[in-house]
C-alpha cells in the first residue's frame, strides 16, 4: 500500500480526532444552557449526517448495482432502528433527574448509544474511501488519487464536528477531558479500519454497502429521537436546544453537499 493511499485512509480519522480535542479547551464546568445548545446541534448533525452521509448514498448506489433503490435504503434503516430499539430495551431505560442517581445512569446511557450510534455510522464512511480507493488500486480510470483523497478531506471535515459531539457531552457528565478526548477519538478509528478491511474484500462488500449505509442511518435517527431531542427539551430555555438542532444541521447539510 502507497504513502499515498495509507495517508488518505487515515485523513477522516484525524478530522474526529481533531474533533474530539474541542474538549480540552472548554472550562471545566458546562452551563446547562450550553449542554442543551450542543444536544440539540448533535442531533442536527446526525439527522442531516443519516440522509446526505448514508441514506442518499445507499439509494444512488443501489440503483448503481441495478437493485429497486428504495429497498436498501428502507430495509436497512428498518434494521437499524430495530437493532438500537432492542439494545435499548437491554440496557433498562431510567427518566432523566438530576437530582436522583437514576438520571446519572440514564445520561450515561444516552452518551453510550450516542458513541455506538457515530460509531457505527463512521464504519460505511470508512468503507466508502476504502471502495475509492480500492478502485485507484486496480487502475480504475475514472477515480484518480487526488480524487479519492479529496474525498477523505471531505469526509475529514464532516467528521470534526461528530468527534466534538462525543466528547463534549461526556465532559458535561464529569469524565475527564483525557478520556472524553480518548472516547471521541476511539470513535473514529473504526474508519480506517473499515477501509483497510473494504480494499482487501472489495467484491464482497461493495454489493450490501447499501444496506450498511442506510443500518447506521436507522441507529443515528433513534438516538436522536429516543434520547438527544428529548433530553435537549427539557426544563427552561428549550428554544436552545430547537437552535443547536438547526445549526447543526444546516452546517452538516452544507458539508456534506459542498463536499460530498
Amino acid at each position: 500500500m502507497s504513502p499515498q493511499i495509507l495517508i488518505g485512509i487515515l485523513v477522516p480519522f484525524i478530522g474526529t480526532t481533531l474533533g474530539s480535542s474541542v474538549v480540552l479547551f472548554f472550562r471545566n464546568t458546562m452551563k446547562q444552557s450550553v449542554e442543551k445548545l450542543l444536544l440539540g446541534f448533535a442531533s442536527g448533525v446526525m439527522i442531516a449526517a443519516s440522509i446526505w452521509s448514508l441514506l442518499t448514498p445507499s439509494i444512488e448506489m443501489a440503483e448503481e448495482q441495478g437493485m429497486i433503490p428504495w429497498i436498501p435504503a428502507v430495509v436497512g434503516f428498518l434494521l437499524g432502528i430495530t437493532f438500537l430499539l432492542v439494545l435499548d430495551s437491554i440496557i433498562p431505560h431510567m427518566h432523566l433527574d438530576k437530582e436522583k442517581p437514576e438520571g446519572i445512569k440514564s445520561k450515561l446511557k444516552k452518551t453510550t448509544m450516542l458513541i455506538f450510534a457515530v460509531t457505527l455510522h463512521n464504519i460505511p464512511e470508512g468503507m466508502a474511501v476504502g471502495v475509492v480507493f480500492a478502485g485507484v488500486l486496480i487502475g480504475n480510470v475514472g477515480i484518480t488519487i487526488a480524487g479519492a483523497i479529496a474525498l477523505s478531506i471531505g469526509i475529514a471535515i464532516q467528521n470534526f464536528p461528530e468527534g466534538a459531539i462525543i466528547s463534549m457531552p461526556l465532559r458535561a457528565e464529569g469524565m475527564s477531558k483525557g478520556k472524553a478526548f480518548l472516547y471521541g477519538t476511539l470513535s473514529g478509528i473504526v474508519e480506517p479500519i473499515a477501509a483497510c478491511v473494504t480494499i482487501l474484500l472489495t467484491n464482497l462488500v461493495v454489493p450490501i454497502l447499501p444496506y450498511i449505509l442506510s443500518f447506521a442511518a436507522g441507529a443515528m435517527i433513534y438516538v436522536v429521537v429516543e434520547e438527544l431531542i428529548p433530553e435537549s427539551q427539557m426544563g427552561e430555555h428549550s428554544n436552545i436546544g430547537t437552535i443547536g438542532v438547526a445549526i447543526g444541521f444546516a452546517l452538516m447539510m452544507v458539508l456534506d453537499v459542498a463536499l460530498g
